[in-house]
């Protein structure tokens, strides 16, 4: 009997941004035994998966978990690495950092309700936090109409039906992790004092766009060191290379703390960095971001986030099934 071939089943990043997120980064305890954790956590991500899809079939709720370079290294998974997995070199201009910060495992939690997202992380904390740090949590919502708290209309380039896949995750060109995908976060803070003191016009030439219509400025009209302009990105041979964002909003208003949760999936690291570069040191060099003068980036971390089926190899359950066979 012939047997079908095997489909790499991504985890569900190319979901689009839902009301409600939980971004986590964990970080192993020194001398942690951290392999029993992960297989339990492997099988967790897809039980969480199965069942709030059927006890919230409306709900679109994902839970998707990235994994960091050292914390590869430290659970013997496979080699080679996905080819541009490693650590996050800071990437420094003539007056922003994007900062490099540690991590081991990520994770991106997706609810309509929090309810889902709150009994999520709650399970996840259960198996981690004997073994595990978290270094950031952070509770991300949907803003009026997928704003950020800047007021822009956020993630507008985002690729759209089949593009998101294509874009989010590996291809053939790394047969041994099709279907994975490169997961880039950053913690931003916004200065949002200096922010509202700039007139619409000021803040519409530092986005590229107008803001009540999310309609992006014309070419002689944008500033080229607007943020839409930077943030584009061609090939040698002119075609646009995108990444598939999912950022959302966050803050305190009574602690003066607002930002947005970058995140970013995409099948090449390389597209990322790429585009953190023309922001942070500017085409040309000196020529920024002009939104980095009021967006401060305090984390900067990559993971990867493979398919459902490494995830399912590497679970309890399945480690206990292969150790019998």
């Amino acid at each position: 009997m012939m047997k079908r071939p095997i489909v790499q089943e991504p985890q569900n990043i190319t979901d689009y941004p839902n009301n409600n997120t939980i971004f986590a980064v964990w970080k192993f305890k020194q001398n942690a035994a951290v392999k029993n954790a992960f297989q339990e956590l492997c099988g967790l991500v897809a039980n969480l998966n199965h069942s709030f899809t059927i006890r919230v079939p409306d709900g679109r709720s994902s839970c998707v978990m990235g994994i960091g370079y050292d914390a590869w290294i430290q659970l013997s998974l496979p080699k080679p690495l996905p080819r541009e997995l490693k650590n996050f070199e800071a990437i420094s201009g003539s007056k922003h950092v994007a900062v490099a910060t540690p991590g081991d495992l990520h994770f991106h939690l997706r609810g309509t309700d929090m309810s889902v997202c709150f009994d999520m992380m709650s399970a996840i904390t259960q198996v981690l936090s004997p073994v595990a740090d978290c270094l950031e949590e952070v509770h991300g919502f949907r803003y009026w109409d997928g704003r950020s708290i800047l007021g822009f209309v956020d993630g507008t380039e985002n690729p759209i039906g089949d593009q998101r896949q294509f874009f989010a995750t590996v291809g053939e060109e790394d047969p041994a992790y099709k279907g994975g995908s490169y997961l880039f976060v950053q913690k931003y803070l916004h200065n949002m004092q200096d922010w509202t003191k700039l007139p619409v016009e000021a803040q519409e030439k530092v986005i590229g766009r107008y803001k009540m219509s999310d309609i992006e400025m014309p070419d002689e009209v944008k500033p080229d060191n607007s943020h839409s302009a930077l943030a584009a990105l061609e090939d040698e041979y002119g075609n646009e290379l995108k990444i598939v964002r999912d950022n959302m909003p966050f803050g305190s208003p009574a602690k003066n703390e607002v930002g947005t949760y970058f995140i970013a999936y995409a099948n090449t690291f390389s597209t990322t960095r790429k585009m953190l570069e023309r922001m942070f040191i500017g085409v040309p060099e000196g020529n920024y971001d002009r939104i980095l003068d009021f967006s401060t980036a305090q984390t900067g971390s990559l993971f990867f986030a493979p398919s459902l089926n490494v995830l399912k190899a590497y679970s309890a359950e399945d480690t206990a099934q292969g150790n019998n066979s």
